[in-house]
């Protein structure tokens, strides 16, 4: 009984951590932490959790591909840390102001990017979730296009207020451009990847529902 308990508890971190959302985790962290005087520290622990979210989804789903979003992050936060370390003291009063918009930046440029390379970036968490008869079918392509699309939207919406914050009125810890607009907007972008999956299989169920020959 002990060891289903145990080995439920596995399966239910390893699903986690097959979730885009944690993959953004070391992002979004970064963005909202960052700031001045804690530039060394927020890039510090966000490459931290995104080496251990590599390792640990190795560890609990043997098979599982590495991920654009996981690799992104290993490669964006070490960058980082080496430009962290050799920058001058302005260039990283500059990191300390603007790395916030700079990881939104980035963001939208991986969403979008993967959009246009064919491979949106929650395609392939969502392939580890569902049947592999489902892979290439125009809705479930169609449903990661749009989810990441808008994710992509969530972070450049998050750049700009973030930016407006930092240039115009001049005030990176602005509790609304810098914590409350940004939270809210990933708030919402997260519960449409957890809504928007369900409405489309509830519409495929009806169709097909609607489809079946009835009895006589």
């Amino acid at each position: 009984m002990a060891h289903t308990a145990g080995a439920h508890g596995t399966n239910k971190v390893a699903h986690f951590l097959e979730s885009p959302f944690v993959g953004l985790s070391p992002w979004i962290l970064f963005a909202f932490v960052v700031g001045p005087g804690r530039f060394e520290w927020a890039v510090g622990l966000a490459l931290a959790i995104s080496v251990c979210l590599v390792v640990g989804s190795r560890l609990l789903n043997p098979g599982s591909s590495l991920k654009i979003l996981e690799l992104s992050d290993v490669v964006f936060f070490a960058v980082l840390t080496v430009v962290g370390i050799f920058a001058s003291d302005g260039t990283r009063r500059w990191l300390e102001t603007y790395a916030g918009e700079v990881a939104n930046v980035s963001l939208f440029l991986i969403a979008f990017g993967s959009i246009l390379a064919g491979v949106p970036f929650t395609l392939q968490y969502a392939r580890e979730q569902v049947d592999r008869k489902f892979w290439d079918t125009p809705v479930f392509k169609r449903t990661n296009y749009l989810i990441t699309g808008v994710w992509g939207l969530a972070f450049l919406i998050n750049a700009i207020v973030g930016a407006y914050g930092d240039l115009v009125l001049r005030d990176p810890n602005n509790i609304w451009t810098g914590w409350i607009i940004q939270i809210l907007t990933i708030v919402g972008a997260l519960r449409f990847t957890e809504k928007y999956p369900e409405a489309v299989r509830a519409r495929v169920r009806a169709g097909a529902e609607g489809q079946a020959p009835s009895g006589s």
